[in-house]
């Protein structure tokens, strides 16, 4: 059979034209949601008196016939067949007949790829969404189980001030739940119906689009048939919301890989998450978070060549869109991956309490306290921070933390400074003091906790 589009040319495509047109070889995956997509159409032109019940049941079971042999592995997928939804209907009219050329009546492949991809895209937002909910889970359940444990907060990768393990994982916590968010927020929006959109200006037959976008799970049908053909927003949110998680996977994946390092030793990752050295026996690679870190850049490239195809194409549908689809079918199966490493990952992760704990108490990290104490004593902040500042270089001097100061030598930078002062600046002192809302206090990481434990409640 010669190509069903081709029928306007007078002379045949050269074979570097049809390899270089063809989208089959990827858009293939979509071959369920295109024979979804392809029932529900024949189903409402019989309900609309446009084909005959007869004729619907006709074509269905040959797209039924089309998806036994796909899924069997009998189907062969051909560059000359163009795209799927070629290849679908071909194979279709074969095994029907002629009747098989009616399916494509009030509809194009304009419309038809654009509710392929949006069933496509829905089904796979709502498998991401829930990994990243695993991992939310994952996260919390660490969180919960190591609660008393400090380690040292950074900024600049400088020890800044202690906190609770706990806090640093819950802080991951909040924004995967913002990713997840964003993820769902997402698939709502790409859930309206383009079919029956025809190829920009709607169709001539008294079509049903609510009936074929109740079929096919959608909230309705879109409103505009030029904007539901020519448009890839749906995808390029999909494509943000996956790029934003995998930048927050990937930052945490540079924390791992520092604090698994023998200088920290924070953190144990599991043998069957690393690696090993094909030259130094001794060594025990992160190579799985590095990896996630490296296809950070990926999925960036990703978003930013949609974006790139669609800025300046006029209205309505261009060929240049067919480029839509390598970068979201990457993103979603980079994504998935990434998230699915990273749930056992992390629940298989080791904690080394004892050496966060003694790294909290290195670096100065409650020189902060002891400026707010002075600040309650009625010093101004600014004043506090210099006095503070000089007691630090006097430590430094003595190669000796400031809460290993004597009384007197604190004393000699602020008479404000009295004997109370060692409860105030000890690690275990500052972490507990930050009572505050979202602070690192254990009574704050609690709440936090429960929290997430609420959205998990309503998520899983």
């Amino acid at each position: 059979m010669s190509k069903l589009s081709a029928a306007r040319l007078k002379v045949k495509n050269d074979s570097l034209v049809d390899e270089f047109n063809a989208s089959i070889h990827f858009d293939k995956r979509l071959y369920r949601h295109d024979i979804r997509g392809s029932i529900a159409h024949a189903e409402m032109l019989a309900s609309c008196g446009i084909l005959t019940a007869e004729e619907a049941e006709a074509i269905k079971d040959g797209l039924l016939a089309v998806l036994g042999e796909i899924e069997s592995g009998g189907f062969v997928f051909r560059t000359e067949d163009e795209d799927i939804h070629m290849a679908v209907e071909k194979r279709m009219t074969e095994i029907v007949g002629s009747v098989g050329g009616k399916l494509h009546t009030a509809r194009s492949r304009n419309d038809q790829v654009a509710v392929d991809v949006r069933m496509y895209l829905r089904e796979e937002t709502e498998v991401i969404a829930g990994y990243m909910a695993e991992l939310v889970k994952t996260l919390t359940d660490k969180a919960e189980k190591h609660l008393g444990v400090l380690m040292p907060g950074y900024t600049h990768l400088q020890t800044a001030q202690p906190v609770l393990v706990s806090h640093w994982l819950m802080a991951y916590v909040q924004m995967f739940r913002r990713d997840y968010g964003r993820m769902t927020d997402c698939a709502e929006r790409m859930n309206f119906s383009p079919l029956g959109s025809g190829a920009l200006a709607g169709t001539t037959f008294p079509v049903n689009r609510d009936m074929t976008a109740e079929k096919l799970g959608f909230t309705a049908p879109t409103e505009n048939s030029m904007d539901s053909v020519s448009d890839r927003d749906f995808a390029l949110e999909f494509l943000s919301a996956a790029a934003i998680c995998q930048m927050h996977l990937s930052r945490f994946s540079e924390e791992l890989i520092i604090f698994s390092t023998s200088e920290f030793a924070f953190i144990d990752l599991s043998d069957d998450f690393c690696t090993g050295s094909s030259i130094m026996p001794q060594k025990k690679n992160p190579d799985m978070p590095e990896l996630i870190r490296g296809k950070t850049g990926r999925m960036y490239g990703n978003l930013v060549s949609l974006l790139t195809t669609m800025k300046g194409l006029p209205l309505a549908y261009n060929k240049d869109m067919q480029e839509d689809k390598e970068p979201l079918f990457d993103s979603v199966d980079t994504i998935k991956a990434s998230l699915r490493i990273f749930i056992p990952m992390i629940e298989k992760m080791g904690i080394n309490a004892e050496k966060m704990t003694k790294a909290a108490k290195l670096g100065f990290s409650t020189a902060t306290d002891l400026a707010d104490y002075l600040v309650r004593k009625g010093m101004p902040f600014r004043e506090a921070h210099h006095i503070v500042g000089s007691a630090v270089a006097f430590a430094l001097d003595k190669r000796v933390d400031i809460s290993e100061l004597t009384i007197d030598e604190l004393k000699s930078f602020s008479e404000k400074i009295d004997d109370d002062i060692y409860s105030y600046i000890t690690p275990e002192a500052s972490v507990s003091s930050r009572k505050a809302k979202g602070g690192t206090a254990g009574e704050s990481v609690k709440a936090q906790i429960e929290s997430a434990r609420k959205f998990l409640d309503e998520v899983l």
